[in-house]
């Protein structure tokens, strides 16, 4: 009898079968489920539909149905419902078209506004009548809630099995399932090799770039597993990514740790699903020491506070970020005064060597204004320098007692595991004891065996007794003297450790973070030094700013005077000579020469040596030639007879003459020889007969 629903409006569409399975594993082996999906063409032939105009979807075979935006046969269902093409709709039952009430309820609208049926195993039903939209409602409800029966199943079996720390999670490189289901470390000597370089090689530097890049220019070639595909689980070597080695610092089961639920997953809207990292403090479980590890856990630990201290070099924030090569010793420790923000390093080349400035650029960089401050690296550095060398002084003492403490502390956990070692044996001994005495006396073979396993066992407890009273003491006493000792020593020899120049720059970085959380720098007329030590003290420090480099060149008020006191005797040559004597050095740290005296005279406007003596009424030798109407080798003969004297002037090459005070030089006769007799006084009368 052909159902009433079905008008002639419908059969004038045509009918749409939509077939899905789950898994492709469902494929395989429920093929009775698929049978009967496609055994719904004959529902669909005997309500009048011919079988040419019965369409069957069947794309979405094994995809499941918790989402339609990878179901590409879903949608072109829904495309064709909307477009009033489909006058009936089949499924075996609602979970075959979905599992996802929006998906479901959108079609449902779709087939009520375009008066499309929907058929399943139980009936046919019309979304445009409210009693079977709100049956359809419901089983679409109950196709979800089954879906999150069956997932909350599967999910808590899985939780249950991850607590036990029984489940089988798919093993990094470096370590391997054995036989037996136990997970221990690959017995691949060279993969084993590779795993523990990144651990040693990023301990040694602190960043997992720079391992990166340790790897590819020694050549080395780092292995990676494959997942998928006809070479599943055979190894491939590369060159290590950053990405890679990342992965490897990260992952706990490196530490022998059993961790489930690093991730969480969250549908995207557009389809698919994001991995999003959990804190630590947030994995589901965590149990430690399951298997053999090529790190201990506080090693992994460590290696994590380092990664996260890296890794906010790069965020907004920019805390810190690992220590790098430069000279900038505050490098990823400072905040700007004026704005809170981190400031970054700068190096500008002074003579020959770099030279850090801590530069703010946030607000130039992120808001497009000016940079706030500059301040130099090199006024504040060093005193940084010297307030951590003065702070190790009184902390020698607080030091050596923490490290005490914490001798106390291993010691007393070294002590329990030797007496839960103790109590272990002792067990084991009296254990051998009850078996020995269950056996029967006359069963020699058997008797004899428990008699030698509970000698042994009571021998081996012996030992470790005899042990331990032998170990406590001296473990106590090395603690007491020794260790003291060098911890005093190491803390009272800072201060050359530190200035030793052969330390690395970047130890010298990674000894400051340890006792400074950061420091913040105020520029004004002095320089403030805000420091924060990380046991939480605080310490200022008020520093004189750097004169201009026209003030460094500037010479001295005293050198100058020197300077013009020297030029009253001696020239440019001899005074840069005296300076030298004197210790005297320019502003580069470099001796004087002729060229610095001769600036000094010129910057500062003294007059020259040259320029002296004449005010003293010295004469040149045509000055001297022309007065007296000689030749110019006649005055240099009266200079050679000691009838004149000269004064050499700036360049020691050319001389000035002085004339006597009292005398005045005669002439001799004409013809004659061109020099003179005698020397005469000067008087008015001499010099109107000519004398001079």
């Amino acid at each position: 009898m052909p159902d009433l629903k079905i008008t002639a409006d419908h059969l004038r569409r045509d009918a749409y079968l939509y077939v899905r399975q789950s898994t492709l594993r469902q494929v395989a082996e429920n093929g009775e489920s698929t049978q009967r999906q496609y055994a719904l063409r004959d529902r669909a032939i005997a309500a009048g539909w011919p079988i040419d105009r019965i369409h069957v979807i069947d794309c979405d075979l094994g995809k499941s149905g918790s989402s339609a935006v990878s179901r590409d046969g879903f949608q072109t269902l829904v495309s064709e419902v909307a477009l009033t093409k489909a006058g009936i709709v089949m499924g075996l039952e609602v979970s075959r078209l979905a599992r996802n009430s929006a998906d479901w309820h959108r079609l449902l609208e779709l087939c009520g506004q375009t008066r499309t049926l929907i058929l399943d195993e139980d009936g046919i039903y019309d979304p445009g009548g409210f009693n079977d939209r709100l049956l359809l409602g419901l089983k679409g409800t109950m196709s979800e809630a089954e879906l999150h029966f069956l997932k909350a199943r599967m999910r808590g079996g899985q939780i249950n099995k991850a607590r036990r720390g029984e489940l089988r999670i798919g093993a990094p490189v470096g370590l391997a399932y054995r036989p037996d289901g136990v997970l221990d470390l690959d017995p691949d000597a060279e993969v084993q090799a590779a795993i523990r370089l990144v651990f040693a090689t990023f301990e040694r530097l602190g960043s997992a770039t720079r391992t990166v890049k340790y790897f590819l220019d020694q050549g080395i070639l780092f292995p990676r597993r494959l997942r998928r595909g006809p070479q599943k689980g055979e190894l491939l070597w590369a060159p290590p990514a950053h990405a890679r080695i990342l992965q490897v610092l990260h992952n706990p089961r490196y530490a022998g740790a059993f961790v489930y639920g690093r991730s969480l997953g969250r549908p995207r809207p557009g389809g698919g699903v994001s991995q999003i990292k959990v804190e630590m403090a947030d994995w589901q479980v965590m149990k430690l020491d399951m298997y053999p590890g090529y790190i201990d856990w506080e090693r992994f630990k460590a290696n994590q506070e380092k990664l996260t201290d890296n890794a906010q070099a790069y965020t907004i924030a920019r805390k810190a970020g690992p220590v790098r090569e430069g000279p900038g010793l505050l490098q990823g420790r400072v905040l700007c005064g004026l704005c809170g923000e981190r400031m970054s390093v700068q190096y500008n080349q002074e003579y020959g060597r770099s030279v850090p400035s801590y530069v703010c650029k946030e607000n130039a960089t992120r808001r497009g204004g000016k940079i706030c401050q500059t301040v130099p690296g090199k006024v504040v550095d060093p005193a940084i320098s010297a307030l951590l060398v003065e702070l190790m002084a009184p902390m020698t003492l607080e030091v050596s007692l923490a490290v005490q403490g914490e001798l106390e502390a291993r010691t007393a956990e070294t002590d329990a595991l030797r007496r839960q070692h103790i109590e272990r044996t002792r067990y084991d001994a009296e254990l051998a004891q009850r078996r020995y005495m269950k056996v029967d006396p006359d069963n020699r073979l058997v008797a004899d065996a428990l008699e030698a396993e509970w000698n042994e066992k009571l021998r081996l407890h012996a030992d470790v007794v005899e042990d331990y009273e032998r170990r406590a003491p001296e473990e106590a006493a090395a603690m007491d003297t020794q260790m003291r000792r060098r911890i005093l020593d190491l803390a009272e020899q800072f201060p050359r450790i530190w200035s030793d120049p052969r330390v690395d720059m970047r130890e010298r970085k990674r000894i400051l973070r340890l006792l400074i959380a950061d420091v913040t720098l105020i520029k004004s007329d002095k320089i403030t030094v805000h420091i924060r030590l990380s046991g939480g003290a605080n310490r200022t420090l008020n520093l004189d700013r750097p004169l201009p480099i026209a003030q460094i060149r500037k010479f001295k008020p005293e050198l100058v005077a020197e300077v013009d006191r020297l030029l009253n005797n001696h020239c440019d040559r001899e005074i840069a000579d005296i300076l030298n004597q004197r210790g005297f050095r320019t502003w580069e740290s470099k001796p004087f020469n002729l060229k610095k005296i001769d600036f000094i005279r010129g910057a500062y406007n003294l007059p020259s040596r040259r320029e002296r003596l004449r005010e003293r009424g010295m004469l040149t030798t045509e000055e001297v030639a022309e007065r007296f109407d000689i030749a110019k080798t006649t005055v240099h003969e009266w200079g050679r007879q000691g009838l004149i004297k000269k004064y050499y002037s700036d360049n020691c090459n050319r001389g000035l003459w002085e004339l006597p005070a009292d005398h005045t030089i005669i002439k001799g006769n004409p013809g004659k020889r061109p020099y003179p007799a005698r020397l005469e006084p000067i008087t008015a009368q001499s010099t109107k007969q000519g004398a001079i």
